[in-house]
């Protein structure tokens, strides 16, 4: 069977560096047939316009800080039968697609989402997840690796992640995408709302992960500390107005309003933010909620075919292969020049102590993961364990084996 054609678009907006690492990784993507859209302000352009594969991207200039404005004209451009989408700071497995895709050759299925892995590059940031018309979420009770289609339910959507998630174009365009009165904040979650409500089927994919490190933007700096809230609350106010009865909107609102506070007096209380921050924030928030009390809804319009052909990227990622040793720079040193042979090397290197293993993708085209020989990878793992570098390598390669199609 031949690959679904698939559109990937990116948003972004004054993060150039964040987007090509993005692209890097999208370039080593195993997967059979996709172009990509990148939908960025003029700092992104520029971005791109440096890239190597440059003239196989579709450019969608756009300024506005409106993050479902800005999907919706990358959808506009996109030719594949499906749109995937992932976030500019965010890094796909090279097996993302062909796992996140494989649910759309049952024609039921008309979205799917996978799992995202947090700042650590081990620990799940978000996994299976439901949403309720309070527009909060909490965890599906799933098991295993395979995928599993579900449905919603009156007031309960199935919740995909917008770093990570894949539509049918048809059915975007039918939806006409995402609502433009979320500038940031529940902006999937409304999509996802809208999906539940049509009782069209979402894949869970355990298998399509994507890695997710929160670089800084206007809504939040470095640390995750929140530079203005005030987008948060007139999102929430929108998606209260459309889905939340109104005897209920007010305690919901309340609680917003506390648990926001709360994580506000954490980062204080850390030192990340002045006392002084504590109130600005909350003052933003509550003027944000009362300007989407009376923000229009997005027009939700049809979205017409792409004007432009599918632009399919002619790029192969290469084998897999693992790079493993103590010595930094002479891993590092070996990983490049496998980069520059074509292949997707997954960098291993282990010192003799404990320390906690962390995984980051680097900008030049490989993985590393590094630590303790006897520390912990998976965080709920023993705390110490004594092993042989060779089996510690092996039990490491095997964890990430099916998202990075590494052998044994």
């Amino acid at each position: 069977m031949s690959a679904i054609p698939v559109s990937v678009v990116v948003v972004s907006r004054g993060r150039p560096e964040a987007l090509k690492r993005c692209l890097m990784g999208i370039s080593q993507l195993v997967y059979g047939a996709f172009e990509i859209v990148v939908v960025t302000d003029r700092e992104g352009q520029d971005a791109v316009a440096k890239h190597p594969f440059a003239e196989q991207i579709k450019i969608a200039p756009y300024e506005r800080p409106n993050i479902s404005g800005a999907r919706n004209h990358g959808i506009a451009m996109a030719a594949g039968e499906v749109v995937a989408f992932i976030d500019d700071d965010a890094v796909p497995e090279p097996g993302w697609l062909h796992h996140l895709i494989a649910p759309f050759a049952e024609a039921e299925v008309a979205a799917a989402g996978g799992f995202v892995r947090g700042r650590n590059g081990i620990s799940m940031q978000w996994r299976a997840r439901q949403v309720d018309y309070t527009g909060v979420a909490s965890p599906l009770a799933l098991e295993g690796e395979r995928s599993v289609v579900l449905h919603g339910r009156a007031g309960h959507a199935i919740k995909t992640e917008g770093t990570n998630m894949a539509v049918r174009r048809d059915v975007l365009a039918e939806l006409g995408g995402f609502d433009t009165a979320y500038r940031f904040f529940l902006d999937e979650t409304d999509l996802n709302m809208r999906l539940a409500q049509r009782g069209l089927a979402t894949a869970i994919v355990p298998l399509a992960e994507v890695h997710h490190g929160f670089e800084a933007n206007v809504q939040r700096n470095a640390g995750r500390v929140p530079r203005d809230l005030s987008e948060i609350g007139a999102s929430l106010a929108v998606y209260l107005r459309k889905y939340c009865p109104e005897s209920e909107r007010a305690g919901v609102w309340k609680a917003f309003r506390t648990e926001q506070r709360q994580r506000m007096l954490r980062h204080m209380v850390r030192g990340d933010a002045m006392p002084g921050d504590v109130g600005r924030l909350m003052r933003g928030l509550s003027r944000g909620y009362k300007d989407g009390l009376a923000r229009e809804f997005g027009s939700l319009a049809q979205i017409v075919r792409a004007a432009d052909g599918f632009r399919r990227v002619d790029v192969t990622a290469g084998a897999g292969v693992v790079v493993a040793g103590r010595r930094w720079r002479k891993v590092e040193a070996e990983a490049v020049r496998l980069v520059g042979d074509g292949k997707v090397p997954s960098v291993f290197q282990f010192r003799p102590n404990a320390r906690y293993h962390r995984v980051k993708y680097d900008p030049r085209g490989f993985w590393v993961q590094r630590g303790g020989l006897f520390g912990r990878s998976e965080r709920a793992g023993r705390l110490v364990r004594l092993t042989r570098f060779s089996s510690r390598v092996k039990r490491e390669v095997q964890r990430v084996a099916k998202v990075r199609f590494l052998g044994d």
